[in-house]
């Protein structure tokens, strides 16, 4: 791993609780690249691959302009609890995940989700992506509910296992669905109207001043 790296964790199927036999171990990371290579025409890559197999790296500015947009898999991974490199700074942008927050993630979550239900064939449903949509909707239910999203789905592991595997009918799939979108959408929830944009640009500030 580059010498950059700040943060990197497990997530997927391994960090909800939902991995099988043969799973794959998906990483996410957060970089920083050298603060004088802003200063050239030709800027620093805001994501890369690697080096390990199904690793990917946000350029940590980029990291945070998605997750104060609330994406989904950005936030799940300041949330993810397996860490498996984590530097000081690091540590600082795990301990500002609260400053992202704010109700847009009940429009992404459920933009998210229902992207994922209109790629899914109710006559051969792909099961797999089934399971991963509800998973998406309890995450994001939590969230809006709690003020974090729902990694370990310890408590949903049996039935959305039985969802995966094609057990559960595509009528029960969809009720379920259906029930999660409308909780996600209905209720107010604990998250602030907008996200602390003044604490993140304040600890973005202070990576790059010490990166010079």
């Amino acid at each position: 791993m580059g010498d950059d790296l700040i943060l990197s964790v497990v997530v997927g199927s391994r960090a909800y609780g939902l991995d099988t036999e043969g799973s794959d171990t998906d990483r996410r990371g957060v970089f920083v690249a050298p603060t004088e290579g802003f200063w050239r025409l030709d800027k620093p890559p805001t994501h890369r691959n690697g080096p390990l197999p199904e690793q990917f790296s946000w350029e940590v500015e980029r990291f945070c302009v998605l997750a104060l947009a609330a994406n989904p898999t950005v936030l799940e991974c300041l949330w993810s609890p397996l860490v498996e490199v984590v530097t000081p700074d690091g540590e600082r942008l795990r301990a500002l995940r609260g400053a992202f927050l704010s109700r847009r993630a009940h429009e992404t979550f459920a933009g998210y989700a229902d992207a994922q239900f209109r790629r899914l064939d109710p006559a051969a449903p792909k099961w797999k992506q089934a399971m991963h949509m509800i998973r998406l909707l309890l995450s994001g239910l939590h969230l809006v509910r709690h003020g974090e999203p729902l990694v370990r789905m310890d408590a949903h592991r049996d039935r959305l296992l039985a969802v995966r595997r094609g057990e559960v009918p595509w009528a029960e799939v969809d009720a379920w669905r259906t029930s999660l979108s409308a909780d996600l959408a209905g209720g107010p929830g604990v998250l602030p109207d907008v996200p602390d944009r003044e604490r993140v640009e304040g600890f973005l500030m202070d990576v790059r001043k010490g990166h010079l």
